[in-house]
Protein backbone atom coordinates (compact mmCIF):
# COMPACT_ATOMS: atom_id res chain seq x y z
CA UNK A 1 0.00 0.00 0.00
CA UNK A 2 1.33 3.21 -1.09
CA UNK A 3 1.39 6.68 0.85
CA UNK A 4 3.02 9.94 1.27
CA UNK A 5 5.89 10.14 3.58
CA UNK A 6 4.14 13.08 5.53
CA UNK A 7 0.97 10.74 5.78
CA UNK A 8 2.98 8.14 7.16
CA UNK A 9 5.02 10.02 9.81
CA UNK A 10 2.02 11.50 11.08
CA UNK A 11 0.19 8.32 11.17
CA UNK A 12 2.83 6.68 13.41
CA UNK A 13 2.91 9.93 15.86
CA UNK A 14 -0.57 9.61 16.52
CA UNK A 15 -0.13 5.80 17.47
CA UNK A 16 2.54 6.85 19.62
CA UNK A 17 0.26 8.81 21.75
CA UNK A 18 0.68 12.12 20.23
CA UNK A 19 -2.23 14.67 20.93
CA UNK A 20 -0.60 18.26 19.92
CA UNK A 21 1.86 19.22 17.71
CA UNK A 22 3.42 22.64 18.35
CA UNK A 23 4.80 24.67 15.90
CA UNK A 24 5.04 27.25 12.86
CA UNK A 25 3.90 26.62 9.50
CA UNK A 26 7.10 27.15 6.37
CA UNK A 27 7.52 25.60 3.31
CA UNK A 28 9.29 22.67 3.74
CA UNK A 29 6.57 21.83 6.62
CA UNK A 30 3.51 22.66 4.42
CA UNK A 31 2.63 19.48 3.73
CA UNK A 32 3.20 17.64 7.41
CA UNK A 33 0.83 20.34 8.68
CA UNK A 34 -1.78 19.01 6.37
CA UNK A 35 -1.30 15.63 7.22
CA UNK A 36 -1.89 16.65 10.90
CA UNK A 37 -5.05 18.79 10.14
CA UNK A 38 -6.48 15.66 8.70
CA UNK A 39 -5.50 13.13 11.86
CA UNK A 40 -6.16 13.08 15.28
CA UNK A 41 -3.73 15.27 15.98
CA UNK A 42 -4.42 19.04 16.92
CA UNK A 43 -1.87 21.94 15.38
CA UNK A 44 -1.26 24.51 17.96
CA UNK A 45 -0.21 27.47 15.94
CA UNK A 46 2.74 29.42 17.73
CA UNK A 47 4.39 32.74 17.42
CA UNK A 48 7.68 31.66 18.40
CA UNK A 49 9.28 28.12 17.63
CA UNK A 50 11.12 28.64 20.86
CA UNK A 51 7.87 29.12 22.44
CA UNK A 52 6.60 26.01 20.94
CA UNK A 53 9.58 23.78 22.49
CA UNK A 54 8.67 25.34 25.99
CA UNK A 55 4.91 24.72 25.33
CA UNK A 56 5.52 20.53 24.45
CA UNK A 57 8.18 20.49 27.72
CA UNK A 58 5.58 21.32 29.54
CA UNK A 59 2.90 19.14 28.11
CA UNK A 60 5.06 16.34 27.92
CA UNK A 61 5.92 16.81 31.43
CA UNK A 62 2.54 16.66 32.80
CA UNK A 63 1.39 14.26 30.86
CA UNK A 64 4.13 12.12 31.08
CA UNK A 65 2.80 11.14 27.17
CA UNK A 66 5.15 11.64 23.81
CA UNK A 67 4.15 15.56 22.45
CA UNK A 68 5.26 16.70 19.04
CA UNK A 69 6.82 19.92 17.82
CA UNK A 70 7.66 21.04 14.30
CA UNK A 71 9.53 23.06 12.01
CA UNK A 72 10.71 24.24 8.33
CA UNK A 73 13.54 24.25 7.26
CA UNK A 74 17.01 26.18 8.78
CA UNK A 75 15.60 29.29 10.72
CA UNK A 76 12.63 27.47 11.52
CA UNK A 77 13.92 24.49 13.53
CA UNK A 78 16.78 25.84 14.46
CA UNK A 79 14.68 28.06 16.69
CA UNK A 80 14.10 25.48 18.70
CA UNK A 81 16.92 24.76 20.18
CA UNK A 82 16.61 26.51 23.36
CA UNK A 83 13.20 24.66 24.51
CA UNK A 84 14.62 21.54 22.91
CA UNK A 85 17.86 21.40 25.16
CA UNK A 86 15.48 22.70 28.10
CA UNK A 87 12.89 19.39 27.61
CA UNK A 88 15.56 16.63 27.10
CA UNK A 89 17.39 17.60 30.30
CA UNK A 90 14.13 17.34 32.26
CA UNK A 91 13.40 14.00 30.81
CA UNK A 92 10.35 15.03 29.01
CA UNK A 93 9.12 12.95 25.93
CA UNK A 94 8.91 15.27 22.89
CA UNK A 95 9.81 14.73 19.36
CA UNK A 96 11.17 17.48 17.05
CA UNK A 97 9.75 17.09 13.45
CA UNK A 98 12.92 18.83 11.46
CA UNK A 99 11.81 19.61 8.09
CA UNK A 100 14.92 20.00 5.68
CA UNK A 101 15.72 21.02 2.74
CA UNK A 102 15.82 18.17 -0.46
CA UNK A 103 18.40 15.55 -1.00
CA UNK A 104 20.76 17.11 -3.63
CA UNK A 105 20.93 20.05 -2.40
CA UNK A 106 22.80 18.95 0.96
CA UNK A 107 26.11 19.50 1.33
CA UNK A 108 26.54 22.52 -0.76
CA UNK A 109 25.77 25.08 1.23
CA UNK A 110 22.45 25.89 0.10
CA UNK A 111 20.06 28.19 1.50
CA UNK A 112 18.75 27.74 4.71
CA UNK A 113 20.52 24.27 4.09
CA UNK A 114 21.65 23.24 8.26
CA UNK A 115 23.42 20.19 9.49
CA UNK A 116 20.74 19.18 11.98
CA UNK A 117 22.21 16.22 12.73
CA UNK A 118 25.56 17.77 14.07
CA UNK A 119 23.72 20.43 16.02
CA UNK A 120 20.53 18.55 17.81
CA UNK A 121 22.63 15.23 18.13
CA UNK A 122 24.42 16.32 21.22
CA UNK A 123 20.93 17.59 22.86
CA UNK A 124 18.72 14.65 22.30
CA UNK A 125 18.18 10.97 23.01
CA UNK A 126 17.70 10.02 19.15
CA UNK A 127 18.78 12.45 16.56
CA UNK A 128 18.44 10.94 12.48
CA UNK A 129 17.39 11.30 9.03
CA UNK A 130 15.14 10.03 6.88
CA UNK A 131 17.16 9.15 3.75
CA UNK A 132 14.55 7.25 1.72
CA UNK A 133 10.88 6.95 1.58
CA UNK A 134 11.05 3.55 2.91
CA UNK A 135 12.59 4.38 5.81
CA UNK A 136 9.66 6.85 6.94
CA UNK A 137 8.24 4.31 9.51
CA UNK A 138 10.43 2.71 10.76
CA UNK A 139 12.90 5.99 11.79
CA UNK A 140 9.49 7.31 13.21
CA UNK A 141 9.02 4.42 15.21
CA UNK A 142 12.98 4.32 16.42
CA UNK A 143 12.56 8.38 17.44
CA UNK A 144 8.83 7.78 19.52
CA UNK A 145 10.19 4.64 21.03
CA UNK A 146 13.85 6.56 21.68
CA UNK A 147 11.65 9.67 23.39
CA UNK A 148 9.27 7.67 25.61
CA UNK A 149 11.89 5.05 26.79
CA UNK A 150 14.80 7.27 27.36
CA UNK A 151 12.46 10.12 28.42
CA UNK A 152 13.84 12.80 26.44
CA UNK A 153 13.85 14.28 23.02
CA UNK A 154 13.76 12.95 19.55
CA UNK A 155 14.79 14.40 16.67
CA UNK A 156 13.84 13.48 13.40
CA UNK A 157 14.93 15.23 10.30
CA UNK A 158 12.66 14.95 7.10
CA UNK A 159 13.99 16.61 3.78
CA UNK A 160 10.95 18.09 1.98
CA UNK A 161 11.36 15.81 -1.38
CA UNK A 162 11.12 12.86 1.10
CA UNK A 163 7.66 14.38 2.52
CA UNK A 164 6.27 14.55 -0.48
CA UNK A 165 7.11 10.95 -1.56
CA UNK A 166 5.02 7.70 -2.03
CA UNK A 167 6.38 4.94 0.14
CA UNK A 168 5.50 1.24 0.14
CA UNK A 169 4.00 0.98 3.78
CA UNK A 170 3.85 -2.66 4.24
CA UNK A 171 5.65 -3.69 6.88
CA UNK A 172 3.87 -2.92 10.56
CA UNK A 173 6.65 -1.30 12.37
CA UNK A 174 4.90 0.07 15.41
CA UNK A 175 5.90 2.11 18.85
CA UNK A 176 6.49 -0.36 21.84
CA UNK A 177 7.21 0.59 25.16
CA UNK A 178 7.17 -0.64 28.42
CA UNK A 179 7.55 0.42 32.24
CA UNK A 180 9.66 -2.31 33.70
CA UNK A 181 9.65 -2.00 37.64
CA UNK A 182 13.62 -1.97 38.64
CA UNK A 183 15.01 -2.78 41.78
CA UNK A 184 18.16 -3.74 43.32
CA UNK A 185 19.19 -7.55 43.88
CA UNK A 186 18.56 -8.81 47.86
CA UNK A 187 22.29 -8.45 48.86
CA UNK A 188 22.46 -5.34 47.05
CA UNK A 189 19.48 -4.51 49.24
CA UNK A 190 21.21 -6.08 52.24
CA UNK A 191 24.62 -4.41 51.87
CA UNK A 192 22.75 -0.67 51.60
CA UNK A 193 20.53 -1.65 54.94
CA UNK A 194 23.76 -2.68 56.73
CA UNK A 195 24.98 0.53 56.32
CA UNK A 196 22.00 2.45 56.80
CA UNK A 197 21.46 0.60 59.93
CA UNK A 198 25.05 1.08 61.64
CA UNK A 199 24.09 4.87 61.22
CA UNK A 200 22.38 7.49 63.91
CA UNK A 201 22.25 10.78 62.59
CA UNK A 202 20.75 9.82 59.54
CA UNK A 203 19.31 12.21 56.53
CA UNK A 204 17.06 11.56 53.95
CA UNK A 205 17.41 13.63 50.43
CA UNK A 206 15.05 13.26 47.95
CA UNK A 207 15.26 15.24 44.14
CA UNK A 208 13.00 14.62 41.16
CA UNK A 209 12.75 10.66 40.81
CA UNK A 210 10.95 10.42 44.17
CA UNK A 211 7.56 11.50 42.47
CA UNK A 212 5.30 8.30 42.86
CA UNK A 213 7.13 7.27 46.10
CA UNK A 214 5.43 10.13 48.87
CA UNK A 215 4.52 7.44 51.14
CA UNK A 216 7.64 5.46 51.02
CA UNK A 217 9.53 8.14 51.66
CA UNK A 218 7.88 9.08 54.62
CA UNK A 219 7.62 5.27 56.15
CA UNK A 220 11.43 4.99 55.80
CA UNK A 221 11.57 8.67 57.74
CA UNK A 222 9.86 7.65 60.22
CA UNK A 223 11.54 4.08 60.55
CA UNK A 224 15.47 5.94 60.56
CA UNK A 225 13.64 8.94 62.77
CA UNK A 226 15.20 10.95 59.52
CA UNK A 227 14.38 14.72 58.69
CA UNK A 228 13.70 15.15 55.13
CA UNK A 229 15.31 17.54 52.96
CA UNK A 230 14.55 17.73 49.23
CA UNK A 231 16.02 19.76 46.01
CA UNK A 232 14.14 22.26 44.06
CA UNK A 233 12.51 19.88 41.91
CA UNK A 234 11.24 17.46 44.04
CA UNK A 235 8.96 20.04 45.82
CA UNK A 236 5.86 18.86 44.54
CA UNK A 237 6.69 15.24 45.23
CA UNK A 238 7.87 15.58 49.03
CA UNK A 239 7.05 19.02 50.52
CA UNK A 240 2.90 18.02 51.50
CA UNK A 241 1.68 16.37 53.86
CA UNK A 242 5.27 15.47 55.17
CA UNK A 243 5.90 16.04 59.50
CA UNK A 244 9.35 15.41 58.67
CA UNK A 245 9.84 17.83 55.66
CA UNK A 246 12.58 20.18 56.28
CA UNK A 247 12.50 22.32 53.01
CA UNK A 248 15.21 22.43 50.28
CA UNK A 249 19.07 22.93 50.39
CA UNK A 250 20.86 24.63 47.56
CA UNK A 251 21.30 28.03 46.66
CA UNK A 252 17.89 28.57 46.77
CA UNK A 253 17.22 26.65 49.94
CA UNK A 254 17.30 27.18 53.88
CA UNK A 255 19.39 26.58 56.60
CA UNK A 256 17.71 23.71 58.32
CA UNK A 257 18.23 21.50 55.03
CA UNK A 258 21.62 22.73 54.41
CA UNK A 259 22.63 21.74 57.44
CA UNK A 260 20.50 18.45 58.14
CA UNK A 261 22.32 17.44 55.13
CA UNK A 262 25.58 18.74 56.41
CA UNK A 263 25.38 17.02 59.92
CA UNK A 264 23.90 13.86 59.66
CA UNK A 265 25.86 10.97 59.72
CA UNK A 266 24.66 8.82 57.48
CA UNK A 267 22.76 10.42 53.96
CA UNK A 268 19.94 8.12 51.88
CA UNK A 269 20.26 10.07 48.78
CA UNK A 270 17.18 9.01 46.56
CA UNK A 271 16.63 10.15 42.67
CA UNK A 272 18.72 13.56 43.51
CA UNK A 273 21.23 14.70 40.71
CA UNK A 274 21.69 17.81 42.60
CA UNK A 275 25.04 19.39 41.04
CA UNK A 276 26.68 21.88 43.71
CA UNK A 277 29.26 19.29 46.28
CA UNK A 278 29.42 22.13 49.04
CA UNK A 279 26.07 21.21 50.02
CA UNK A 280 26.57 17.14 50.26
CA UNK A 281 28.06 16.00 53.58
CA UNK A 282 31.94 15.88 53.94
CA UNK A 283 32.26 13.10 56.39
CA UNK A 284 29.18 10.75 56.16
CA UNK A 285 28.29 7.78 54.80
CA UNK A 286 25.85 8.56 51.82
CA UNK A 287 23.86 6.10 50.10
CA UNK A 288 22.51 6.79 46.50
CA UNK A 289 19.32 5.05 44.26
CA UNK A 290 18.57 6.19 41.44
CA UNK A 291 16.98 5.15 38.15
CA UNK A 292 20.23 6.23 36.04
CA UNK A 293 23.30 4.53 36.40
CA UNK A 294 25.19 7.63 35.07
CA UNK A 295 24.30 9.80 38.34
CA UNK A 296 25.53 6.92 40.36
CA UNK A 297 28.05 8.86 42.65
CA UNK A 298 28.59 11.60 40.23
CA UNK A 299 28.16 14.59 42.05
CA UNK A 300 30.03 13.71 45.33
CA UNK A 301 31.56 10.13 46.51
CA UNK A 302 29.26 7.64 48.04
CA UNK A 303 29.82 4.77 50.24
CA UNK A 304 27.57 2.73 47.74
CA UNK A 305 24.82 3.23 45.02
CA UNK A 306 22.14 1.16 43.77
CA UNK A 307 20.07 1.22 40.54
CA UNK A 308 16.24 1.36 41.48
CA UNK A 309 13.29 3.12 41.17
CA UNK A 310 12.27 4.50 44.48
CA UNK A 311 9.44 3.30 45.48
CA UNK A 312 9.92 0.02 44.47
CA UNK A 313 13.74 0.07 46.10
CA UNK A 314 12.41 1.29 49.22
CA UNK A 315 9.43 -1.34 49.36
CA UNK A 316 11.80 -3.60 48.96
CA UNK A 317 14.45 -2.36 51.44
CA UNK A 318 11.78 -0.82 54.16
CA UNK A 319 11.97 -4.39 55.56
CA UNK A 320 15.58 -5.15 56.16
CA UNK A 321 15.92 -1.13 58.28
CA UNK A 322 16.11 -1.20 61.66
CA UNK A 323 13.70 1.00 63.54
CA UNK A 324 15.39 3.91 65.85
CA UNK A 325 13.76 5.23 68.59
CA UNK A 326 16.33 8.64 69.29
CA UNK A 327 14.60 10.97 67.38
CA UNK A 328 16.21 14.38 68.83
CA UNK A 329 18.32 14.87 65.02
CA UNK A 330 14.98 14.63 63.22
CA UNK A 331 13.07 16.82 65.42
CA UNK A 332 15.99 19.47 65.69
CA UNK A 333 15.69 20.25 62.32
CA UNK A 334 11.92 20.03 61.73
CA UNK A 335 11.97 22.43 64.22
CA UNK A 336 14.57 25.06 62.80
CA UNK A 337 12.17 24.28 59.67
CA UNK A 338 9.41 25.80 61.50
CA UNK A 339 10.96 28.58 62.79
CA UNK A 340 12.60 29.59 58.92
CA UNK A 341 9.16 28.89 57.71
CA UNK A 342 7.82 31.55 60.39
CA UNK A 343 10.39 33.83 59.73
CA UNK A 344 9.69 33.77 55.79
CA UNK A 345 5.88 34.45 56.59
CA UNK A 346 7.17 37.54 58.22
CA UNK A 347 9.53 38.55 55.71
CA UNK A 348 6.38 38.44 53.18
CA UNK A 349 4.56 40.66 55.18
CA UNK A 350 4.75 44.29 53.61
CA UNK A 351 6.31 46.94 55.46
CA UNK A 352 5.40 49.65 53.15
CA UNK A 353 1.97 50.59 51.78
CA UNK A 354 3.13 52.38 48.22
CA UNK A 355 5.60 49.60 47.39
CA UNK A 356 5.61 45.91 46.62
CA UNK A 357 7.79 43.32 46.87
CA UNK A 358 8.04 40.39 45.09
CA UNK A 359 7.62 38.10 48.15
CA UNK A 360 4.01 39.84 49.17
CA UNK A 361 3.26 39.06 45.25
CA UNK A 362 4.16 35.86 45.74
CA UNK A 363 2.38 34.96 49.08
CA UNK A 364 -0.24 36.68 47.96
CA UNK A 365 -0.77 34.33 44.73
CA UNK A 366 0.05 31.06 46.75
CA UNK A 367 -2.75 32.12 49.27
CA UNK A 368 -5.28 32.75 46.47
CA UNK A 369 -4.51 29.73 43.70
CA UNK A 370 -6.29 26.61 43.50
CA UNK A 371 -5.08 23.85 45.43
CA UNK A 372 -4.52 21.76 42.36
CA UNK A 373 -2.65 24.74 40.23
CA UNK A 374 0.08 24.35 37.81
CA UNK A 375 2.48 26.77 38.42
CA UNK A 376 5.76 27.76 36.08
CA UNK A 377 8.43 30.31 37.08
CA UNK A 378 10.91 32.05 35.02
CA UNK A 379 14.68 31.44 35.70
CA UNK A 380 15.86 34.30 38.71
CA UNK A 381 13.76 35.45 41.23
CA UNK A 382 10.47 34.72 40.64
CA UNK A 383 11.66 30.73 41.13
CA UNK A 384 12.94 31.48 44.21
CA UNK A 385 9.92 33.03 45.49
CA UNK A 386 7.84 30.56 43.91
CA UNK A 387 9.81 27.49 45.62
CA UNK A 388 10.46 29.43 48.62
CA UNK A 389 6.57 30.60 48.84
CA UNK A 390 3.88 28.67 47.19
CA UNK A 391 2.87 25.93 49.57
CA UNK A 392 3.13 22.41 48.44
CA UNK A 393 -0.32 19.99 48.09
CA UNK A 394 -0.91 16.63 46.91
CA UNK A 395 -2.17 18.01 43.58
CA UNK A 396 -0.23 21.21 42.83
CA UNK A 397 2.77 21.35 40.36
CA UNK A 398 5.81 23.41 39.72
CA UNK A 399 8.26 23.97 36.58
CA UNK A 400 11.16 26.22 36.44
CA UNK A 401 14.11 26.18 34.52
CA UNK A 402 16.41 24.69 37.15
CA UNK A 403 18.74 22.39 35.21
CA UNK A 404 19.41 24.60 32.24
CA UNK A 405 18.79 27.96 33.28
CA UNK A 406 17.34 29.68 30.85
CA UNK A 407 15.47 32.81 30.36
CA UNK A 408 11.41 33.21 29.62
CA UNK A 409 10.34 29.56 30.04
CA UNK A 410 7.17 30.32 32.25
CA UNK A 411 5.07 31.72 30.52
CA UNK A 412 5.40 29.61 27.20
CA UNK A 413 5.13 26.14 29.38
CA UNK A 414 2.02 27.20 31.07
CA UNK A 415 0.56 27.17 27.39
CA UNK A 416 1.50 23.56 26.78
CA UNK A 417 0.26 23.25 30.46
CA UNK A 418 -2.92 24.83 29.78
CA UNK A 419 -3.22 22.96 26.68
CA UNK A 420 -2.84 19.07 28.43
CA UNK A 421 -4.79 19.80 31.45
CA UNK A 422 -7.75 22.45 30.00
CA UNK A 423 -9.98 22.02 33.39
CA UNK A 424 -6.92 23.25 35.67
CA UNK A 425 -5.79 26.86 36.89
CA UNK A 426 -2.18 27.33 35.07
CA UNK A 427 -0.01 30.44 36.76
CA UNK A 428 3.08 31.78 35.10
CA UNK A 429 5.01 33.64 37.69
CA UNK A 430 7.24 35.53 34.62
CA UNK A 431 10.03 37.90 35.03
CA UNK A 432 9.65 41.60 32.86
CA UNK A 433 12.49 40.24 31.28
CA UNK A 434 12.05 36.97 30.58
CA UNK A 435 8.00 38.06 29.12
CA UNK A 436 9.67 40.88 27.07
CA UNK A 437 11.58 38.08 25.27
CA UNK A 438 9.03 35.90 24.24
CA UNK A 439 5.97 37.93 24.01
CA UNK A 440 4.42 37.77 21.09
CA UNK A 441 3.36 34.31 22.29
CA UNK A 442 0.96 36.15 24.62
CA UNK A 443 -1.03 36.30 21.36
CA UNK A 444 -0.92 32.45 21.05
CA UNK A 445 -3.07 32.12 24.18
CA UNK A 446 -5.79 34.71 22.70
CA UNK A 447 -5.81 32.95 19.65
CA UNK A 448 -6.25 29.52 21.12
CA UNK A 449 -8.33 30.73 24.46
CA UNK A 450 -5.82 29.61 26.57
CA UNK A 451 -6.83 31.37 29.86
CA UNK A 452 -3.16 31.08 31.38
CA UNK A 453 -2.86 33.94 34.17
CA UNK A 454 0.63 35.70 34.20
CA UNK A 455 2.24 38.03 36.55
CA UNK A 456 4.61 39.85 35.71
CA UNK A 457 7.33 40.54 38.93
CA UNK A 458 8.36 43.97 36.71
CA UNK A 459 11.15 45.41 38.92
CA UNK A 460 13.11 47.06 35.99
CA UNK A 461 16.34 44.75 35.71
CA UNK A 462 17.68 41.38 35.38
CA UNK A 463 17.55 41.04 39.01
CA UNK A 464 19.65 37.93 38.91
CA UNK A 465 22.21 39.10 37.24
CA UNK A 466 22.04 42.47 39.10
CA UNK A 467 22.17 40.19 42.48
CA UNK A 468 25.55 38.41 40.60
CA UNK A 469 27.55 41.16 40.02
CA UNK A 470 26.93 42.53 43.72
CA UNK A 471 28.10 39.29 45.05
CA UNK A 472 31.38 40.21 42.91
CA UNK A 473 31.93 43.50 44.42
CA UNK A 474 30.64 45.02 40.82
CA UNK A 475 28.48 48.27 40.33
CA UNK A 476 25.41 46.38 38.28
CA UNK A 477 26.10 47.14 34.42
CA UNK A 478 23.31 46.49 31.50
CA UNK A 479 20.78 44.63 33.74
CA UNK A 480 18.30 47.94 33.69
CA UNK A 481 15.40 47.52 31.79
CA UNK A 482 13.06 50.03 29.95
CA UNK A 483 9.58 48.71 30.35
CA UNK A 484 6.32 49.22 28.90
CA UNK A 485 3.13 48.89 31.04
CA UNK A 486 2.92 45.30 30.48
CA UNK A 487 -0.80 45.54 31.23
CA UNK A 488 -1.61 47.57 28.83
CA UNK A 489 0.39 45.84 26.16
CA UNK A 490 -1.52 42.80 27.20
CA UNK A 491 -5.05 44.33 26.93
CA UNK A 492 -4.10 45.68 22.97
CA UNK A 493 -3.04 41.81 22.47
CA UNK A 494 -6.35 41.33 23.64
CA UNK A 495 -5.88 39.74 27.34
CA UNK A 496 -7.35 41.21 30.16
CA UNK A 497 -4.46 43.15 31.62
CA UNK A 498 -4.02 45.64 35.18
CA UNK A 499 -0.88 47.16 36.52
CA UNK A 500 -0.66 47.29 40.18
CA UNK A 501 2.18 49.48 42.24
CA UNK A 502 0.92 49.58 45.98
CA UNK A 503 0.54 46.68 48.41
CA UNK A 504 -2.84 47.71 49.37
CA UNK A 505 -4.17 47.37 46.05
CA UNK A 506 -2.23 43.96 45.40
CA UNK A 507 -4.88 41.70 46.83
CA UNK A 508 -7.90 42.72 45.38
CA UNK A 509 -6.30 42.83 41.96
CA UNK A 510 -4.73 38.90 42.18
CA UNK A 511 -8.30 38.07 43.28
CA UNK A 512 -9.70 39.67 39.99
CA UNK A 513 -6.52 38.45 37.86
CA UNK A 514 -7.58 34.94 38.95
CA UNK A 515 -10.92 35.39 38.21
CA UNK A 516 -10.73 36.10 34.79
CA UNK A 517 -12.20 33.43 32.83
CA UNK A 518 -10.09 34.21 29.63
CA UNK A 519 -5.81 34.78 29.69
CA UNK A 520 -4.65 37.44 31.62
CA UNK A 521 -1.65 39.62 32.69
CA UNK A 522 -1.09 41.18 35.97
CA UNK A 523 1.44 43.62 35.65
CA UNK A 524 3.09 44.65 39.35
CA UNK A 525 5.64 46.73 39.90
CA UNK A 526 7.64 45.06 42.70
CA UNK A 527 10.72 46.17 44.40
CA UNK A 528 13.79 46.40 42.92
CA UNK A 529 16.24 46.03 45.66
CA UNK A 530 14.97 42.69 47.35
CA UNK A 531 18.09 40.25 47.82
CA UNK A 532 17.92 36.31 47.44
CA UNK A 533 19.60 35.24 50.89
CA UNK A 534 21.30 31.68 50.36
CA UNK A 535 20.92 29.14 53.38
CA UNK A 536 25.00 29.99 54.11
CA UNK A 537 27.22 32.73 53.18
CA UNK A 538 30.63 32.30 51.74
CA UNK A 539 33.27 34.47 52.39
CA UNK A 540 33.77 35.29 48.16
CA UNK A 541 30.64 36.58 47.71
CA UNK A 542 29.97 38.81 51.75
CA UNK A 543 33.20 40.30 50.46
CA UNK A 544 31.92 41.22 47.47
CA UNK A 545 28.57 42.92 48.88
CA UNK A 546 31.03 44.49 51.37
CA UNK A 547 33.03 45.56 47.77
CA UNK A 548 29.95 46.98 46.18
CA UNK A 549 28.72 48.99 48.88
CA UNK A 550 31.81 50.88 48.87
CA UNK A 551 31.68 51.07 45.30
CA UNK A 552 28.19 51.86 44.87
CA UNK A 553 28.83 55.24 47.91
CA UNK A 554 32.12 56.46 46.12
CA UNK A 555 29.93 56.34 42.58
CA UNK A 556 27.21 58.37 43.95
CA UNK A 557 24.36 55.69 44.24
CA UNK A 558 24.23 55.71 47.56
CA UNK A 559 20.44 55.65 47.45
CA UNK A 560 20.22 52.50 45.69
CA UNK A 561 22.34 50.97 49.01
CA UNK A 562 20.01 52.69 51.16
CA UNK A 563 17.31 51.58 49.58
CA UNK A 564 18.75 48.11 49.79
CA UNK A 565 19.26 47.63 53.30
CA UNK A 566 15.50 48.87 53.91
CA UNK A 567 13.92 46.60 51.94
CA UNK A 568 16.35 43.39 53.10
CA UNK A 569 17.64 44.67 56.82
Amino acid sequence: MSKKVAEIIVETLQSAGVKHCYGVVGDTLNLIAHSISKSGIEWVSMRHEEAGAFAAHGEALITGNLTACAGSCGPGSLHFINGIVEANRNRAPVILIASQIVRDELGFEFPQEVDFKAIYGSISVYCDMILTPEQARRKTVMACQSAIAKRGVAVLIVPVDISHSDANDDVPYAVHTSQPIIRPTDADLDQIAAIINTGEKIAIYGGAGCRGAHDEILRAAEILKAPIAHTSRAKDSLAYDNPYNVGMTGLIGNEAAYHAVRECDTLLLLGANFAWRQFYPDNAKIVQIDIEPTHLGRRHPVTRAVVGDIKATLEALIPRLHKKTDTRFRDHFVQRYRDVIAQQMEKATPKRRDTISGIYLTEVIDRMAADDALVAGDDGTATVWMHRYFKATAKRRFYASLLHGTMAAAMPTALGLQKAQPGRQVIALSGDGGIGMLLGDLLTAVQHKLPIKVAVFNNGKLGFIDIEQKSEGLVPLYTHLQNPDFGAVAKAMGLWGRTVAKADELEAAVGEWLAQPGPALLDVNVEPMTLVMPPMIELGPAYGMVLYSARAVLGGQAHDLIEMVKENI
